[in-house]
C-alpha cells in the first residue's frame, strides 16, 4: 500500500501502524508527532493506528532556536 510521508509517496505492506512505519524507517524516538490526513495521532495510539492505503502522513519533530 502507499502512503505519502511529508509529501514523498512510500510504499509498505498492508495493516502496518503508524509506530512500525516509524521502525521501518528508523525514526522511532526522533519524532515528536504524527498526523494522519491532518489529524493528530497520540503517540499512546501509535501503535494501534493502523495506516490505510492513501493516507498522508505528517511526522513532525521540535526544533529550539531563537
Amino acid at each position: 500500500m502507499n502512503i505519502i510521508i511529508n509529501g514523498e509517496s512510500k510504499d509498505f505492506s498492508n495493516g502496518i501502524t503508524v509506530l512500525h512505519l516509524l521502525q521501518e524507517l528508523s525514526l522511532e524516538g526522533k519524532v515528536m508527532a504524527a498526523a494522519v490526513n491532518m489529524d493528530i495521532v497520540k503517540q499512546d495510539s501509535w501503535n494501534t493506528h493502523v495506516l490505510q492505503d492513501g493516507d498522508k502522513l505528517e511526522l513532525l519533530d521540535f526544533v529550539g532556536g531563537g
